[in-house]
C-alpha cells in the first residue's frame, strides 16, 4: 500500500470549554491542548500516517471541563474532508451505555422495573427459555449480559441479498436462554436489541424517536442519530484496511450498535455519567441512578465486571467505567475515571488499534502512577506462555445431546480427553469427530472453535466456522454453538442451543 500523508489536523473546542452545546462553525476557535498533553499530538500524526489510518477524533474532559478536542486526518479521504470533534462517527458498542441511559429514564418513571421479566415489556417477539425459565431473564440481567443469551451479531449491508428482519422476528428466533440467568456473564448484542424493543413497546413510540426526545435533546446531543449512517450530514466514511469505503449497514440489534455521535457530544455524555452537571444539560437521571448503573451486576470477578450498560475495570489502581466499540470501519473508546473526574473519548472510522493506544497514552499522562504500573505489569508478564488445556476429571468422558436451531434439532456429541476435546455435530456419514481448536476450561466454561456447518438458512448464507461455549453444572453441559461468518465484510454470528449429558 502506498504511503498516504494524513498530517492535516483541525482543532476545535467550544469557547466555554464544554459548558455549551455543540458549537456552530462561527463559534469554533482553534486552541492548543494543555501543555501536559501537547506532546502526544506529533505521535498521533505519526501513528495515523504509519498505519495508513483515515482519521481520529479526540475529546478529553477533566474536573467538569473539556480540556482537549481535536480531529486528525480525514473523515472522507477521497474528498479530503478533515475530521473534527464535531464529525459524526459510528459508535458500535458504545451505543449500549447510551441505550441503557434511555431505558433507565423509563425505570425512574416507574414504567419499567429492573427485577421484572424482560418479556413483560416486549411485544410479539419474546425470549425463549431453554436452559431455564424465560421469566428469570429480567430487565436487569438483560442489561448486564447475564440473562443467559448467546453470542449474536448481524450486519445487513445496503444492496445485499439479506434484508433486516423485524425486531420481533429476530427476538423470536435468537433471543434464547442458553445459560441459567444470573450464573454466566456472556456479552450479547441481542441483549440490547431487547432493550431497544422494551423502550419502544413501553414508550409507545419508536426507539429512535424516544431516544431523541428523552436522551439526545435534553443532554444537548443535537447531532447524535441512530441508523445505518445513510443521509447523515458530516458523518465520517467507514473504511476497511485498504481504505475502501465499507457499504452502509444495519442490524437486528440497533440498541447495541447503531448510534452515531461526535467526540464533543460523547465526552459530554460521559461527563453527565460522572455527575458533572453542565449548563444546557437537563438532569434526565438522578445521580443515584447514574451510580447504580455503575454497580457490578456480573458474577465472579468484580474487578472486571459489567453494570447496566457499562464495563467496569480496575485499571492499574484506578476504577474505570468504560465501553469500547468495534465493527467494520469502526473503533471507539469511552473511558471514565470517576475518582479523578476524567473522561477520554477516541473515535476512528476504521477498525484499528489506534483509539485504544491513544486513549491509554492520554490516561497515562493524566493519571499519576498509571504509566509506571503498566511498565511493572508488563515486566512480570514477560515470557509467560499460555497454559495448555487440561480437563478436570469430572469433565473427561463422552457427552451427547442435541443442538436446537430455530428450525430443526441436530445430535451433538463432545468427547473430552485429558488434553484435548473432540466434537461431532449431526448424524450420518458426514458427521465426523472434529478437533476443538484452542480449547479452554475456566469458571465452569468449556469453550473453543471447530470446523463445521449448522444447516439453517441464516447460517448457510455465509461460509462459517463454529464456536462452542458450554457451561458445566448439575451433570449437564448447556450453552451454544455459534455459526461465525468468515466473509469480509463481516456477515455476523448466529447461535443455537446445545445441551448434553455425560454417558
Amino acid at each position: 500500500m502506498r504511503r498516504r500523508s494524513l498530517l492535516r489536523t483541525v482543532l476545535f473546542v467550544t469557547v466555554a470549554l464544554g459548558a455549551s452545546a455543540a458549537p456552530s462553525a462561527a463559534q469554533q476557535v482553534a486552541v492548543a491542548p494543555p501543555p501536559v498533553l501537547d506532546s502526544l499530538r506529533p505521535r498521533i500524526r505519526h501513528l495515523l500516517d504509519s498505519l495508513h489510518a483515515p482519521s481520529l477524533a479526540i475529546a478529553v474532559a477533566q474536573h467538569g471541563a473539556i480540556i482537549w478536542e481535536e480531529g486528525f486526518g480525514y473523515a472522507d479521504v477521497a474528498r479530503k474532508v478533515p475530521a473534527t470533534p464535531n464529525t459524526l462517527y459510528s459508535m458500535a458498542s458504545i451505543s449500549k451505555p447510551i441505550t441503557a441511559t434511555g431505558i433507565m429514564t423509563l425505570v425512574e418513571r416507574g414504567r419499567i422495573q429492573l427485577d421484572r421479566p424482560a418479556n413483560d415489556y416486549l411485544g410479539r417477539g419474546k425470549i425463549t427459555g431453554y436452559a431455564a425459565d424465560a421469566r428469570e431473564a429480567t430487565v436487569e440481567r438483560v442489561m448486564s449480559h447475564t440473562a443467559g443469551l448467546p453470542l449474536h451479531y448481524r450486519f445487513f449491508y445496503e444492496g445485499g441479498a439479506e434484508k433486516r428482519p423485524s425486531m420481533d422476528d429476530a427476538i423470536a428466533r435468537y433471543a434464547i436462554v442458553v445459560y441459567p440467568p444470573g450464573k454466566v456473564y456472556n456479552y450479547a448484542n441481542l441483549d440490547y436489541g431487547l432493550v431497544e424493543q422494551m423502550i419502544a413497546h413501553t414508550a409507545g413510540e419508536s426507539y429512535e424517536s424516544y431516544m431523541r426526545r428523552a436522551v439526545f435533546t435534553p443532554l444537548g446531543m443535537t447531532r447524535t442519530a441512530i441508523g445505518s449512517g445513510r443521509g447523515l450530514t458530516g458523518a465520517a466514511i467507514r473504511y476497511d484496511d485498504s481504505l475502501k469505503a465499507v457499504p452502509f449497514y444495519d442490524f437486528d440489534h440497533r440498541g447495541a450498535s447503531a448510534v452515531w455521535t461526535t467526540a464533543h457530544e460523547l465526552v459530554r455524555f460521559g461527563m453527565f455519567h460522572m455527575h458533572d452537571h453542565l449548563p444546557n444539560q437537563k438532569q434526565i437521571l438522578a445521580d443515584s441512578t447514574i451510580t447504580a448503573m455503575q454497580h457490578a451486576r456480573t458474577p465472579g470477578d468484580t474487578a472486571h465486571a459489567y453494570g447496566l450498560g457499562w464495563g467496569l475495570d480496575d485499571d492499574h489502581g484506578y476504577r474505570k467505567v468504560q465501553h469500547t466499540g468495534g465493527m467494520p470501519g469502526v473503533a471507539t473508546v469511552l473511558d471514565l475515571y470517576p475518582s479523578q473526574d476524567v473522561a477520554v473519548v477516541v473515535l476512528s472510522n476504521q477498525s484499528n488499534p489506534l483509539p485504544f493506544m491513544i486513549a491509554s497514552q492520554i490516561e497515562s499522562v493524566l493519571l499519576p502512577g498509571r504509566a509506571q504500573a503498566i511498565v511493572a505489569e508488563r515486566a512480570t508478564q514477560q515470557g509467560r506462555s499460555r497454559a495448555p488445556f487440561a480437563a478436570p476429571a469430572d469433565l473427561v468422558g463422552e457427552w451427547s445431546g442435541t443442538l436446537r436451531t430455530y428450525d430443526r434439532t441436530l445430535p451433538i456429541a463432545v468427547r473430552v480427553k485429558a488434553d484435548e476435546v473432540l466434537v461431532r455435530l449431526g448424524n450420518g456419514q458426514e458427521a465426523l469427530w472434529t478437533l476443538l481448536n484452542r480449547p479452554r476450561y475456566e469458571n465452569q466454561m468449556l469453550e473453543g472453535q471447530f470446523v463445521g456447518n449448522v444447516p439453517t438458512e441464516d447460517a448457510l448464507r455465509y461460509t462459517h466456522n463454529l464456536a462452542l461455549s458450554l457451561w458445566s453444572a448439575e451433570g449437564k453441559l448447556r450453552g451454544f454453538v455459534a455459526s461465525i461468518a468468515t466473509n469480509r465484510p463481516v456477515g455476523g454470528a448466529v447461535s443455537s442451543y446445545a445441551e448434553l449429558t455425560k454417558q
